[in-house]
């Protein structure tokens, strides 16, 4: 019997193109700068800098990175680069309408900042959700493993009864720690097959 009551989902890298890595990856290249090392130099700081736990701001991040990697441009500019990089996938949300459609919950669980405010202004997406947890404002991050018990207080729900989606490997195994079950996304093909299989028990019996 399935017993999945609600499906979580990581935002960039899953409901849209990883805009964060792509676009640092993309100005270092046009700096002359290593690509795959300012990605790093990225996650890193903004954490580092407490931006993405609501502890630091925009232009700590950036000067941040600057000095970490010879990263130049203004913050206006870089942040532009970075939310035109986060490009949703409509097929997904999509699939975030049907599942709601069926009577599972729906969330987002992202490690983010206010810039998934920003980008909910553009594009409007917030509304197919249930619930929006996003790090900023949890001042709690994926990689501290009892955030994934503390979503799962909120919902109400066992974590066995969850389902969480990210392109992360350890965000899936530290969802799974935590007792969730966890796709680790790579591609789309892959993804449908697996959450299929998941979801085979049948649709949501009673929407919370």
């Amino acid at each position: 019997m399935n017993e999945i009551q609600a499906v979580l989902f990581d935002f960039g890298g899953v409901l849209a193109e990883e805009g964060f890595s792509g676009a640092l990856e993309a100005m270092a290249v046009e700096q002359g700068l290593r690509g795959r090392d300012m990605s790093a130099a990225g996650a890193q700081a903004v954490y580092d800098s407490g931006f993405v736990l609501g502890t630091g701001t925009e232009a700590d991040f950036w000067s941040l990175l600057r000095s970490r990697t010879g990263l130049h441009g203004e913050d206006a500019v870089l942040t532009a680069r970075i939310l035109d990089g986060f490009v949703l996938r409509p097929w997904m949300l999509q699939l975030v309408e049907r599942l709601a459609a069926q009577g599972y919950v729906t969330g987002i669980l992202s490690d983010q900042t206010d810039w998934l405010d920003r980008l909910d202004t553009r594009y409007h997406f917030y509304r197919l959700f249930d619930r929006v947890y996003n790090s900023y404002y949890l001042g709690k991050g994926k990689r501290d493993r009892s955030l994934f018990t503390d979503v799962a207080l909120d919902l109400g729900l066992p974590p066995a009864h969850i389902l969480f989606i990210d392109d992360n490997a350890d965000n899936v195994r530290r969802a799974e720690a935590a007792g969730m079950r966890a796709i680790h996304y790579r591609d789309r093909r892959g993804f449908i097959v697996e959450i299929e299989a998941i979801l085979a028990g049948g649709g949501r019996n009673t929407r919370r």
